[in-house]
């Protein structure tokens, strides 16, 4: 079954880490890291999987979740795919949430091998403090989502975070495009903003940016440390609506030691193969590719390079 094909399935098919198997042996790559993975306490999961149920909010278009498993059976296809590394990204919706989620994050990384602890936070006073505790309890990454909390990445009360972030050299995945929807601060103008006051800050911006490709890669030319993860972008899924233009992919190409791999697994509406053939199908490189799919995570967490 092509990529295409089993993609537009809805569903993981059989097989699946067989075929992940192949494109490591293809690509020389003994393990995958994946920056962009959700996991979350159990009851805030089912009301993402609710809102993904949703999907006119989205994209109008049906978002079927892939792997709408337990906790344990997602784990263990991670590890069947061999994701050596990867992340619990959670993140609040309103405030009053982000501190007890940074708890659960604790346990979690905590019981979990593989997993980059991963914390969040939103604008609310004793921000500061919390990420800092975070910090202190050995985080390895951030969640700031812009779109679902429904805030200006300026607001005052985060310029502490931000330059925490900046200090600790702890990096910060920021869904701060508009796509798959608009949200009243996204976009690349905030963004812009932002790293003009804190030009140091390690900023991961999720999904390429998507659909602002152009103005994220901009800002990733200008600022060496912001980087881009590849979470949805190029899938025959986000095609149909945020099509990648074909004209940028020479600068995605000289971009590549700041491109990383995410897929937002489990919340996918196709096989998590898929994302890793629609790089493949790129065209950029073996090197592009092993870099993008294990080497450059690897290096930004400090993991050992060849596992």
């Amino acid at each position: 079954m092509s990529a295409e094909s089993n993609a537009e399935s809805g569903a993981a098919g059989g097989g699946e880490a067989e075929r992940v198997a192949r494109f490591r042996e293809r690509h020389g790559l003994a393990g995958i890291v994946d920056v962009h993975t959700h996991f979350m306490p159990e009851r805030v999961l089912k009301k993402v999987w609710e809102y993904f149920d949703a999907a006119g909010p989205l994209t109008g278009m049906a978002w079927p979740i892939a792997y709408r498993e337990e906790e344990e059976q997602r784990l263990a296809r991670l590890r069947e795919f061999e994701v050596r590394a990867f992340t619990s990204m959670l993140y609040p919706h309103k405030a009053g949430m982000a501190e007890w989620l940074n708890g659960w994050a604790v346990d979690f990384a905590r019981r979990t091998p593989g997993c980059l602890h991963t914390s969040t936070f939103f604008p609310e006073p004793g921000v500061d403090r919390y990420v800092r505790e975070a910090v202190e309890a050995g985080t390895r990454v951030f969640k700031a989502h812009v779109q679902v909390g429904a805030y200006d990445p300026n607001d005052e009360l985060l310029d502490p975070v931000w330059g925490m972030l900046a200090d600790t050299r702890i990096p910060v995945v920021m869904h701060c495009g508009s796509g798959p929807a608009p949200g009243k601060h996204t976009g690349p103008e905030l963004v812009a903003r932002l790293l003009a006051r804190h030009p140091r800050l390690p900023v991961i911006v999720a999904h390429m940016g998507m659909p602002e490709y152009t103005d994220f890669l901009d800002l990733a030319e200008r600022y060496g440390e912001v980087r881009l993860d590849t979470t949805m972008a190029f899938t025959d899924f986000s095609e149909r609506f945020a099509a990648f233009p074909r004209g940028e992919l020479a600068r995605l190409a000289d971009l590549g030691d700041r491109i990383l791999l995410g897929t937002d697994f489990p919340n996918i509406p196709y096989p998590y193969v898929h994302q890793l053939e629609a790089l493949e199908r790129l065209g950029l490189g073996e090197e592009w590719l092993r870099a993008v799919c294990h080497g450059n995570g690897a290096r930004l967490f400090g993991l050992d390079p060849l596992a």
